[in-house]
């Protein structure tokens, strides 16, 4: 548009400049001077110009419209065949939603149910520490869970915790205490990663807070291994787990039937596996949920009496208004 607008000006300009120089020569027909073919030409041209400003404009615009078609969204989408054919590859695994499960902790007055969550804690002793650390829990938690004092020292003392330096400086090994934290399966990351294919694997203490679903998610990770389809073509190393997005998982299934012997005779399936896990890393992710709920019950009494109260009272003082 401003140069449309500039080629305009410029082409006024010289219709009027011949116009003018047409009058100073015939000031006697300056009243009823005709333009002059110079006038006419440049007119023209002014005209002609205008057109194709406006037509290279209009071409412009259909350009950027086409790009905009052809390009993907600034935010990565496809085009519709796209998106579509991609949607169809990938199923549903973008849109998958963990089942909601019936835990005894759901609800306002949900409590821990301490039976399941020292199964988990076995399951995750025996199978998921191989792997996984808990760094932000201590022995001297289990007492949560229902374990007494003696059990707690010796379930501490079955791992070597690295300590020191002593006198001479040097770091020594020594059996581990209530008040140490769960011990890593790896000195460090670098180590974990280099027996992992690249691969962290990822600290379970806030784990059931830090997902959405929390233990639902878990359980149908836990619970989500199958064959992968005739269609799909797994690299070294990858398994298919229907709850993962994208449906491809570097971690292999961790549990079996009868892998983890209950004392208590609780079926040992991988479904009760599951649960039990979930439960337990529920707990650890959030060891005060049954103080909060209680707290939360005393407060909502106590506003209801107080709201009571109040109302009585400002009966009282407004008896002889009213």
């Amino acid at each position: 548009m401003v140069a449309k607008n500039l080629l305009l000006m410029a082409a006024a300009g010289c219709v009027l400049s011949v116009a003018g120089i047409a009058v100073a020569q015939s000031p006697s027909k300056a009243i009823i001077l005709k333009p002059s073919p110079e006038a006419e030409a440049a007119e023209a041209a002014a005209d002609e110009a205008a057109k194709a400003v406006a037509v290279s404009e209009t071409i412009s615009e259909d350009t950027k419209a086409e790009h905009a078609e052809a390009a993907p969204a600034a935010d990565g989408a496809a085009p519709a065949d796209h998106a579509e054919k991609s949607h169809d590859d990938a199923g549903t695994a973008h849109h998958y939603v963990a089942p909601k499960q019936n835990w005894s902790f759901n609800g306002i007055f949900g409590t821990y149910d301490r039976a399941s969550m020292q199964r988990g804690f076995q399951v995750y002793k025996e199978v998921c520490a191989a792997c996984h650390s808990m760094s932000r829990l201590s022995y001297r938690n289990l007492a949560d869970l229902g374990y007494t004092e003696g059990e707690i020292k010796a379930i501490a003392a079955d791992v070597m915790v690295t300590d020191g330096p002593n006198d001479d400086g040097e770091m020594y090994e020594r059996p581990g205490r209530p008040s140490d934290h769960f011990k890593s399966p790896y000195p460090n990351p670098q180590a974990a990663k280099s027996v992992n294919n690249g691969a962290y694997p990822a600290d379970l203490s806030l784990l059931a807070k830090a997902r959405q679903g929390g233990p639902d998610y878990i359980y149908a990770i836990l619970t989500g291994y199958e064959e992968a389809p005739a269609n799909k073509e797994l690299l070294p190393g990858q398994h298919w787990n229907k709850a993962m997005a994208g449906n491809i998982i570097a971690m292999p299934a961790p549990l079996m039937a009868g892998q983890v012997a209950y004392g208590d005779g609780t079926d040992q399936t991988v479904d009760q596996y599951a649960r039990d896990v979930a439960h337990f890393m529920m707990w650890a992710a959030e060891p005060k949920m049954e103080s909060r709920k209680r707290t939360g019950v005393k407060v909502f009494l106590f506003l209801l009496v107080f709201t009571g109260v109040m109302y009585a009272v400002k009966r009282k003082i407004w008896s002889n208004v009213h």
